[in-house]
């Protein structure tokens, strides 16, 4: 298939776009699935119907256009023709008869006129529906339709004309356009017309029953007419309520699911048999191109090289007819970026079962199969199952921890009890070696335990100064740092008070984590490891700990905050892990950054949010 340039759209006629009929613009989704440039559509296959479809849904939906309106604007065209033709027919009858001008030849010149002048000043789509506007109408059309042809007939009732049947048409449209009342007060006014002239025929021929019947039996049809006319139009009136709400409804429907797409985070393609995409939503588009090169659609995947992989697939699962439930990995670039792996699931537009389609994209139905593709970027795909083989071996790995707690008690108190008699120094060496390793699992199984998912501890505002301060002085004395300016440890903080909001425990569980490490791979000199509080611009605050050690491996710094993942053969791994885990309970942040060339080169920062605590002298919001 020869690649089809998309550096500019063609424009949009929306003709066979029935969502494009109820309102959507081009930008739409929706119109972009059914709307083709003419090459496409001609080749396409699609039924002209949906051309009538959409010209028809768009007429239905006009502002301020019903069925009442337009028949009203049949009727006015109606009449000025039959006035034109009246006028000339009558011509016609007194050129032949040679008689000279009469009144009926005036009433049907005045007629024509009036019928074509309301015809061309009356409005395309009339005002509202006033009482005063529906009376005026009424007169103007109906009133005068019964007027002139009442008197055409009384004048003539032998005439060549038989104006007695145009009083058809005014009663018809009194039926269509009026309240029953009226309709039958019109068709009884030209059943007593048509009775009137019969009497008057009769006074002058002598004869009675023969006009009589037959103005008995047309006033008897001008009444079923109207009767017959206003149960059509009201049952018209109200499938148009019916469609009109349905319409509505489908066009919410159809702007809801339009948002969804767009707002979804995997991409959606619709694409047909011959590798064409008739709907991209954003995402979609950004996977396909990370400049934003990626055209709207309709584009054909076989115009980029680097979508030939994606086509491929697509194509080869119309001629299977089905695609992977796990999805296929596809390697996706445009020209002069950097290709990227895409995991790609897809589903037919079908409702019938899967299996092998017909020439030209068509179901077993005969309908046109489109594709709907589903994609998401490979590495998110493997980070999200990452994260869900984590959670549930964290809580495993919790459930295991909480049943080893019992025995491992029973077994420390066993020891302790040991050691309360007198004992061989063999047999003091042996009770030591069991206290040192029940106190590693206790400590592995309050690791565990605190990494696995529970219950939250709020979290609250405290005094980031006094807090870390309190800290720092704790552990300096538990594994007997001095604190001086000779010392390993440098601690700087702020004068004043410093609010971050966290949990005092959690920030001790963080902090001495930190320093812990840092101590491990720092150097002997003073200052090895340093501990820096302060503001940052904005509502935040960071905590930093950094060291003088060797830099982090890259392969290793890959995996710091991973759980079970550890350098040292007595390590959990779960340090790191339980730090981020901590942080991101309380709305923080913990980071690794590598200062190359610095002498504190291993740099761990905690950054958190700021909050007001009693005496702070300043606040940032």
């Amino acid at each position: 298939m020869a690649p089809r340039p998309h550096a500019t759209r063609p424009p949009s006629t929306g003709r066979a776009s029935w969502f494009g009929a109820l309102g959507f613009g081009e930008s739409s989704v929706l119109d972009d699935v059914s709307t083709l440039d003419p090459a496409w559509e001609a080749s396409s296959g699609v039924p002209e119907d949906t051309n009538f479809l959409s010209r028809q849904a768009r007429r239905l939906v006009a502002a301020n256009d019903s069925a009442p309106r337009r028949i009203e604007r049949t009727y006015l065209t109606a009449r000025a023709a039959l006035g034109v033709a009246l006028l000339l027919a009558q011509l016609g009858v007194e050129w032949v008869g040679g008689r000279g001008f009469s009144m009926v030849l005036a009433l049907c010149a005045a007629y024509a006129l009036q019928a074509v002048t309301l015809r061309v000043v009356a409005p395309r789509r009339p005002g509202p529906r006033t009482v005063g506007a529906a009376r005026w109408r009424w007169w103007s059309t109906v009133g005068v339709d019964m007027a002139s042809f009442g008197a055409m007939h009384w004048l003539a009732p032998q005439a060549t004309l038989n104006h007695a049947a145009l009083l058809v048409l005014p009663v018809l449209m009194a039926g269509v356009l009026s309240r029953r009342g009226t309709a039958l007060a019109t068709a009884a006014a030209a059943s007593l017309l048509l009775l009137g002239s019969a009497v008057w025929r009769g006074m002058e021929a002598g004869a009675f029953a023969g006009p009589l019947s037959q103005a008995g039996l047309a006033g008897i049809g001008l009444f079923a007419a109207v009767l017959v006319a206003g149960q059509m139009s009201a049952r018209l009136a109200r499938e148009e309520r019916t469609a009109r709400g349905s319409l509505e409804l489908a066009r919410q429907q159809a702007e809801l699911n339009r948002l969804v797409i767009d707002e979804m985070s995997d991409g959606v393609l619709v694409v047909d048999r011959r590798g064409r995409v008739r709907a991209a939503n954003p995402a979609a588009r950004a996977l396909l191109s990370d400049t934003g090169a990626c055209p709207p659609a309709p584009f054909a995947l076989g115009s980029q090289p680097g979508w030939g992989q994606l086509l491929d697939a697509v194509t080869t699962a119309y001629d299977s007819g089905q695609w992977p439930a796990s999805g296929l990995d596809v390697t996706l670039a445009y020209t002069g970026e950097t290709p990227r792996s895409v995991r790609v699931r897809a589903r037919f537009t079908r409702g019938a079962r899967l299996g092998p389609l017909h020439e030209g994209g068509a179901g077993t139905g005969g309908e046109e199969v489109l594709a709907v593709l589903f994609m998401e970027e490979l590495r998110a795909v493997l980070a999200r199952q990452r994260e869900e083989r984590l959670a549930a071996m964290g809580r495993i790995s919790a459930g295991i921890a909480h049943e080893i707690r019992n025995p491992l008690a029973a077994v420390s108190q066993a020891n302790a009890l040991l050691q309360e008699d007198a004992l061989r120094p063999d047999q003091q060496r042996l009770v030591r070696i069991v206290a040192d390793n029940v106190e590693r699992l206790r400590r592995i199984v309050n690791d565990v335990m605190e990494a696995a998912p529970g219950s939250m501890t709020p979290s609250r505002t405290l005094d980031a100064t006094a807090e870390v301060a309190a800290i720092c002085a704790e552990w300096a004395r538990t594994v007997g740092l001095a604190l001086g300016s000779d010392s390993r440890l440098r601690v700087s903080l702020p004068k004043e008070p410093l609010g971050a909001v966290f949990d005092p425990d959690h920030l001790r569980r963080v902090l001495v984590n930190l320093l812990e490490n840092a101590l491990r791979h720092c150097t002997d000199r003073p200052g090895a490891v340093v501990v820096l509080l302060e503001a940052l611009d904005g509502p935040f605050v960071r905590l930093v700990v950094a060291s003088d050690g060797d830099p982090i491996p890259s392969d290793v710094e890959a995996h710091l905050f991973e759980p079970f993942h550890s350098t040292r053969s007595r390590g959990t791994g779960l340090g790191l892990y339980i730090c981020r885990e901590l942080c991101g309970r309380h709305g923080a942040s913990i980071d690794y950054l590598r200062r190359e060339g610095d002498r504190h080169a291993n740099l761990f920062q905690v950054v958190m949010r700021r909050d007001a605590v009693a005496g702070e002298g300043r606040l940032h919001l």
